[in-house]
């Protein structure tokens, strides 16, 4: 996706500037381009020299240090850039953009490049909420330049709040996505700023399963499969993204749920059966991406079953169909249903889609490199009751779940109209 895009990245003076390494050998792998440009701020957190060895580029800081009698080094890099990303971006950075100050290196080339600007904003959460930073980032939302949405958490200075620069792993998804849709990735806007009503799920409310169902055998002992919950957490992220009201019903994971999305936490297959029950009647849409257990014991032991004789019967019994059972009972609502298979992926899938009343069903071949359990990656075909809709190579989960929610949206707005 990014093969031969030059990419400019802007590195300011903040601790998360140690997170520039990874962003550019990221960047690096998937093929881009990558020249560096550093405040010298950012010089007192990682040195030039780690950054030049990870592009195989020059790392520039100096306005004056012209290396190449040829060309003024500012311009050249301005006019090669297919894309423009600081990360970090401290509110000094933000504040001399939206006043159109340039006073070093950094903000000489911003002023003269034309390329699509995206910055990762990355400070204390008292400043980035503070009204002048957020009025400088609105004027910069206002001129076009991208806002990649800063996270929650423990942040360097001790606080806990918004701030903390978004991931290499995800910055770098929504370059992919820049260069494959050809426009800004308006999907991780700061919410503050982007107005939710623009939003093509907005007013919608969303329900997503994620994670493997638990099936008790006795106190210390359970029936699981191998789903992580890392697709369905990426369906209920894109979904808010999108400006949905998401509920998020998940299962056994192997990680926390998202932040800000509303979750139940359930085990069994028939406490996801339950939950979703609850909400499915106000739903538009439902995305089944857990894998819940097609069986569970006849009977759960009060105690734990100790070891006796050489082999032990376990009699299971059916769990409820759940994605059957919705296909029966709904009504307007929009129903999206997941296939793992190992073999024979598009007839199964096809099969599944039928007996269970889909509206689109995700298929993927869990044997294949990059697609299986536990992976940040997928690669899927959506299938709908005429056929194969949309095919995906090995790209992220979050990319995935855009694409599918995308395409729901389209199929329901075509419904109500």
């Amino acid at each position: 996706m990014l093969n031969g895009k030059v990419i400019v990245l802007g590195v300011t003076g903040g601790i998360a500037a140690y997170k520039a390494a990874t962003l550019c050998s990221r960047l690096v792998q998937r093929g881009a381009d990558v020249h560096v440009i550093m405040t010298e701020s950012a010089k007192q957190f990682i040195p030039e020299l780690t950054l030049q060895t990870l592009t195989k580029n020059p790392v520039y800081s100096d306005t004056f240090d012209e290396r190449d009698p040829s060309v003024v080094s500012h311009i050249h890099l301005a006019d090669l850039a297919d894309l423009f990303l600081i990360a970090p971006a401290t509110a000094n950075i933000i504040g001399k953009m939206a006043h159109g100050l340039a006073d070093d290196m950094l903000s000489t080339t911003l002023l003269a490049t034309t390329a699509p600007v995206m910055i990762s904003p990355a400070m204390n959460v008292h400043m980035y909420t503070h009204p002048a930073v957020m009025a400088n980032m609105q004027t910069l939302v206002s001129r076009g330049v991208s806002m990649i949405e800063p996270g929650e958490g423990l942040l360097a200075c001790g606080y806990v709040g918004k701030g903390r620069m978004e991931e290499p792993e995800t910055i770098v998804d929504v370059v992919e996505r820049f260069f494959w849709d050809g426009a800004a990735p308006s999907v991780l806007q700061n919410e503050e700023m982007a107005n939710s009503s623009t939003g093509i799920l907005h007013g919608k409310k969303v329900v997503v399963t994620a994670g493997g169902t638990i099936e008790r055998i006795d106190p210390v002992r359970y029936i699981t499969n191998d789903s992580s919950g890392k697709m369905g957490f990426a369906v209920a992220k894109a979904a808010k993204q999108l400006g949905a009201d998401v509920h998020l019903i998940a299962a056994h994971t192997d990680e926390a749920p998202p932040e800000g999305i509303r979750t139940e936490k359930v085990n069994s297959a028939q406490d996801m059966y339950e939950a979703v029950q609850r909400v499915f009647e106000t739903s538009d849409i439902v995305v089944k991406a857990a894998a819940v257990a097609d069986y569970r014991p006849v009977e759960t032991a009060t105690s734990k079953i100790k070891k006796r004789g050489e082999t032990m019967t376990l009699e299971l019994v059916k769990t409820t169909d759940i994605l059957e059972s919705l296909g029966r009972q709904k009504t307007s609502q929009f129903l999206i249903g997941f296939a793992a298979e190992t073999d024979t992926v598009e007839y199964f899938a096809k099969d599944k889609l039928k007996r269970k009343n889909c509206d689109l069903i995700v298929a993927n071949d869990v044997t294949q490199e990059g697609a299986g359990f536990g992976t940040d990656t997928n690669s899927v075909q959506i299938f709908d009751k005429e056929g194969l809709v949309l095919q995906l190579p090995v790209i992220s989960k979050e990319e995935v779940a855009l694409r599918l929610l995308t395409l729901a949206a389209d199929r329901l707005s075509g419904r109500s109209s």
